[in-house]
């Protein structure tokens, strides 16, 4: 039987612990998957971290071995010299935003089957020119994706975000309520692919106590329960608005299967709090399956070999489910 097509890894920001994750993860062998970056830095990272690792450059997917302690890496960015770590780089910025394309452009053509990114530095971005905030918008632009949404996972608790990058100001504006219905359907069907017949999704309001009847702010009762009425309607198993401080409790204890958070940090610090090592990061309504650590750059140790590769590996093994996952 033909084997599917391997997993892309990008490389991340070389100033960060994106291609040293990325070498301890693959040092131990038996993944199917090739790293979209630079040969310079990814043999610079093995040689630091004194792995017997050979990086063995291809110019297709298809040309891998996958022999052990062989990283497979493509070529995809002009960067020669391993930057300084821990610093805000133009040449890193870019480094990681061409590994990032070239990988859409692989899957979009089919010849790898999902995409694992490392962690790349908005900042740095920014510094090369490029506009783009994160791995989000980058694969909503390259893909035409109208609806993407990005879920954050661990062992217990799984949250999908209304807004991702974007001020608190501008994530009030822009929690109407065509988003909250994108992000409740987009956490259903993620739901789905999980393994949950049915998911179990509580919707968080946006203000404290979830407005309290009006008093705290009206965007419940206006935006957000009209919302998982027309969700319930669909047959989807929606309710709220809960309160943003206690629906995390709930869910933890296993009354719901995924929260569907209003702004970044009302989703993102509670699955943070539970800690990084298992947290891993998927994006919802692609045409294919991207999952990332749930993890920065970490500049602040960086080139010091001491980074934890755990989320990385959690991140691989939830790709390969949700790969097959996926109706043949």
């Amino acid at each position: 039987m033909k084997s599917s097509p391997p997993l892309a890894i990008t490389m991340g920001d070389p100033s960060g612990i994106g291609p040293e994750v990325i070498a301890k993860t693959l040092a131990h062998g038996g993944e199917r998957a090739v790293v979209f970056g630079s040969y310079a830095v990814m043999e610079f990272i093995v040689r630091l971290l004194g792995l017997d690792v050979k990086v063995r450059q291809i110019e297709t997917p298809a040309q891998a071995h996958f022999e052990p302690r062989t990283i497979e890496l493509i070529e995809c960015t002009r960067i020669s010299v391993h930057p300084a770590f821990g610093r805000i780089s133009a040449v890193a910025g870019r480094a990681a935003f061409d590994g990032v394309v070239a990988a859409i452009e692989a899957a979009k053509s089919g010849t790898v089957s999902g995409i694992v990114t490392a962690p790349l530095n908005k900042q740095a971005m920014g510094s090369a020119g490029i506009p783009y905030p994160g791995h989000t918008e980058i694969l909503a632009h390259y893909t035409g994706s109208k609806r993407v949404a990005m879920m954050l996972a661990n062992e217990d608790i799984r949250t999908v975000l209304v807004t991702v990058h974007t001020s608190l100001r501008r994530a009030i504006q822009e929690a109407d309520y065509e988003a909250q219905m994108s992000a409740i359907r987009l956490a259903h069907e993620g739901g789905r692919t999980l393994g949950f017949a049915r998911p179990r999704i509580a919707v968080a309001g946006l203000n404290p106590h979830a407005g309290e009847g009006g008093k705290f702010g009206d965007e419940e009762g206006r935006i957000i329960r009209p919302a998982v009425e027309a969700a319930r309607a669909e047959g989807i198993d929606a309710s709220g608005p809960h309160p943003g401080d206690t629906v995390y409790m709930h869910a933890r204890k296993g009354h719901f299967d995924i929260v569907v958070a209003q702004y970044h940090d009302q989703g993102l610090i509670p699955v943070k709090y539970l800690g990084l090592r298992k947290g891993v990061n998927i994006t919802l309504g692609l045409p294919f399956v991207r999952t990332s650590p749930d993890h920065g750059t970490a500049f602040d140790i960086a080139g010091h070999g001491i980074a934890d590769h755990t989320s990385f590996q959690t991140a691989l093994a939830y790709a390969r489910r949700l790969i097959a996952a996926q109706p043949a």
